[in-house]
């Protein structure tokens, strides 16, 4: 809030108080004073209240920070040039608008406006505005965006990773320096802070950015991620799986050689045994067949002197058969 006095003659501020009060009836209360070269702020303005004026040019601007609602009243400069009984007033009436989001969210793809104006009793215009981005709080800041009044080329935009995508959307006119951040990527997202000055006056404001992913992509995206993956462990698996079969075969083939091969001797054991078996079974069930042939053999008995009758006798001997040979 400026307190400025215009006079010819070469006379110094000797002394500058800052009063407020809810309304011009209201009671008075100190928000700063400022005497034999020492400023001092005072109540609950005591952290958020400077004299930013150079009081060496009859100049006790004010500089409000952090305002709330309850900093909305009118403020008074009472200002004494040295060796003067007369006392300057300028009353400003302070109006204070309803807190703009400090958070933004915005999603990947799209773009996002971010704010940053300051509001003047003096007619003063903005002579720079700087843009700045860190991904943390204790991360090194980086240039989004440089405005300097006094560049023939009104501004320019560093050329890092957001070259291109970063606009001056606000009236530099007005005291508007806020900037559109185009195609937004998830690594945009971090502290950006808005340095806007009116002469030597700095107003800053910072704004938190958060990036969220779309739903469809956060369902889509990472599947190929995983599937790749979950690949991967397969492949590896089946490798792990056929190495060692491959082992396995090598070292049991020997082993399975020999079964086979003894399998094939028990099965001809087995069956030469069973065949014998047979063989004598056959032979076993099959009745011995003797064949008789009768052989006549005759005898002459000459009678003797007794007068006894002649005799006949035969004689039978068996006749074995030749062996039946098997098929």
């Amino acid at each position: 809030m400026g307190c400025v006095v215009q006079r010819t003659e070469e006379k110094h501020v000797d002394r500058v108080d800052w009063l407020f009060s809810k309304d011009e009836d209201g009671e008075n209360e100190y928000v700063l004073y400022y005497y034999s070269n020492l400023s001092v702020p005072t109540g609950r303005f005591q952290n958020r209240s400077h004299l930013v004026g150079d009081i060496f040019r009859n100049d006790g601007s004010l500089l409000l920070q952090d305002v709330q609602k309850a900093d909305e009243g009118i403020y008074t400069c009472e200002i004494r040039l040295k060796n003067e009984n007369m006392v300057l007033k300028k009353p400003v009436e302070l109006l204070v608008l309803p807190e703009d989001s400090k958070e933004l969210k915005v999603r990947v793809g799209d773009s996002t406006q971010m704010s940053c104006f300051v509001q003047s009793t003096e007619e003063k215009r903005v002579t720079r505005v700087n843009w700045m981005f860190s991904s943390g709080k204790h991360a090194e800041e980086e240039i989004v965006m440089s405005y300097d009044f006094n560049m023939r080329s009104g501004n320019f935009q560093n050329l890092g990773r957001f070259r291109n995508r970063v606009d001056l959307a606000g009236d530099i006119s007005r005291n508007d320096g806020s900037i559109r951040l185009q195609t937004v990527k998830e690594s945009d997202q971090g502290i950006y802070t808005c340095s806007i000055y009116l002469g030597k006056l700095e107003s800053r404001k910072t704004i938190v950015l958060h990036v969220i992913q779309d739903e469809s992509q956060r369902s889509i995206s990472p599947t190929p991620r995983i599937y790749e993956t979950q690949r991967g462990i397969l492949d590896g698996n089946q490798l792990v799986i056929i190495v060692g079969i491959v082992c396995a075969t090598f070292l049991l083939l020997p082993v399975l050689i020999l079964i086979v091969k003894k399998t094939k001797w028990n099965k001809s054991s087995v069956s030469s045994m069973a065949s014998v078996k047979s063989l004598e079974n056959k032979e076993k069930t099959r009745p011995e067949k003797h064949i008789y042939s009768s052989i006549t053999t005759w005898e002459t008995v000459e009678t003797g002197p007794s007068g006894e009758s002649e005799a006949t006798y035969m004689t039978m001997h068996p006749v074995w058969p030749s062996p039946v040979r098997s098929k």
